[in-house]
């Protein structure tokens, strides 16, 4: 039969029979598509919170902050790190409901605003003339030796610090070339540094942020490849260059592929997340006629988590909204409960099977861990925590960066269907009828995960049954 749980919830509670004797309860909860808003996945705010975005939209939420900013910002006196302006940072972005994501940046291209601190060469560390497009300016030499030891330092510093910082979700693994992008394109002299350096740069990053997770830039070769190797994920800066630079290459077809193929990273989303950031913004890609569905598609197949679009205006046309919600709805993890089964009573035990769905574009990378309530209408809860944990389920995939693909990148495909069993111990939980409620949770067991379903109350927890604990 089918009943309704009470007007506040939406499920349909099915019996194995019709009588009073039923011995299961079978739950099939209604999907919604509703974009949602969970840790470490979505749309990223870019140098202000979702509060002072006068440019995120109402519809789209955000859980991450994204900023990046100059070593000397960073370390404005030798030995200091600007702890109040990085705490003020955090303050203002866990009030915005979301986490902080940032990168160092060492070499600028902007004569006028370097990214490297004054008092470096006044320390004895050494400058070089770099050469991008027609100007000429210092840029921090990385193969001096007080230069290294200095950035060094400051990296220990910064992880010692703020490493596993709760209102922090990630840090780019950047300081080297360009804007921290790896990479000195455009540079007419100059090199980057030796390989030996860029290995102590990176070894620094990883012991530095072992709890908090790292994104390589993609641009790294070698190195990319080394950082992945040991637990990093990769950040892309160019997203939907169709070709906006050159007519016979764009980061779509020729960059990103390679890059990828060159580091041996196709795998590294199965353990940690991708970011893409927008090249100039959506604006570009709609005046250049480019197609939104190819870009997200292309996207969502490479298994992102988040993106980045400058915080930058959305681009005019009737089609713009109803592909991005159709991408936002698919990137990050996308937690569907397809079914669960529960006896109707229980004594000592509670026996639990579930079918779990990843409908998204990647995993979560936390291992949050299944949660069961137990309340009635006396005031009586019991939170009964599961060892189970989320974050092995995976999303569908697509072949990547084949001559079909490059036509039209495909639909990625729904995950597969996990089939849980779960048992919850009942012995200190008084006899009686209760309201099964499910949650994903965090440590502290507050439920932190948004489900693909409906019916998730104010407080976060999933309502979805009733049991009844007997003698």
């Amino acid at each position: 039969m089918n009943a309704r749980l009470g007007k506040p919830w939406i499920w349909i509670f099915i019996l194995t029979a019709t009588s009073v004797f039923a011995q299961e309860v079978v739950v099939v909860p209604d999907m919604t598509d509703e974009i949602l808003a969970n840790p470490g996945m979505g749309w990223q705010t870019f140098h202000r919170t979702a509060k002072q975005d006068k440019n995120l939209p109402s519809w789209i939420p955000s859980t991450v902050h994204y900023a990046r900013w100059g070593w000397k910002e960073l370390e404005p006196t030798p030995g200091n790190l600007n702890t109040a302006f990085l705490d003020k940072v955090l303050k203002e972005t866990r009030e915005s409901g979301q986490k902080l994501a940032f990168r160092v940046m060492c070499c600028s291209t902007n004569r006028n605003a370097p990214y490297h601190p004054k008092w470096l060469v006044e320390l004895g560390g050494k400058e070089i003339m770099a050469t991008y497009g027609s100007s000429t300016f210092p840029i921090p030499d990385f193969d001096d030796p007080v230069v290294l030891k200095r950035h060094l330092d400051f990296i220990r510093r910064l992880g010692a610090k703020y490493d596993g910082h709760p209102d922090i979700d990630h840090v780019d693994l950047g300081s080297i070339g360009w804007w921290g992008e790896w990479h000195l394109s455009g540079a007419k002299t100059n090199k980057l540094p030796t390989a030996e350096n860029r290995k102590k740069v990176v070894d620094a990053y990883l012991k530095a942020f072992r709890r908090t997770p790292l994104l390589m830039l993609i641009g790294g070769g070698e190195f990319l490849r080394y950082a992945c190797e040991r637990g990093a994920g990769w950040r892309a800066d160019c997203l939907g260059d169709m070709g906006g630079f050159s007519r016979t290459w764009c980061h779509m077809k020729q960059g990103y592929p390679g890059w990828i193929a060159e580091a041996g990273i196709h795998d590294v989303w199965k353990s940690a997340p991708i970011a893409w950031e927008t090249c100039w913004d959506m604006r570009k890609w709609v005046s250049e006629g480019w197609s939104l569905r190819y870009i997200f598609n292309y996207a969502l197949a490479c298994h992102a988590s988040v993106i980045n679009n400058k915080s930058a205006p959305l681009p005019e046309g009737d089609e713009v909204r109803p592909e991005l919600e159709r991408f936002l709805r698919r990137l990050g993890y996308r937690l569907v409960l397809k079914e669960l089964k529960h006896p109707a009573q229980a004594r000592q035990t509670l026996e639990l099977s579930m079918q779990w769905q990843n409908t998204g574009s990647a995993p979560c990378y936390r291992p949050y861990r299944l949660a069961y309530r137990l309340s009635n209408e006396s005031g009586y809860a019991k939170v009964l925590v599961s060892k189970l944990t989320v974050n092995r389920w995976l999303p569908g995939s697509v072949p990547l960066f084949t001559p079909e693909f490059f036509k039209a990148p495909p639909d990625l495909p729904e995950g597969d269907v996990h089939r849980v069993s779960d048992r919850v111990t009942l012995k200190e939980v008084p006899k009686g009828v209760y309201t099964l409620s499910l949650a994903v949770v965090d440590d502290s067991t507050n439920p932190v995960v948004r489900l693909g379903i409906r019916g998730r109350g104010e407080d976060g927890w999933y309502r979805l049954s009733r049991v009844e604990v007997i003698e």
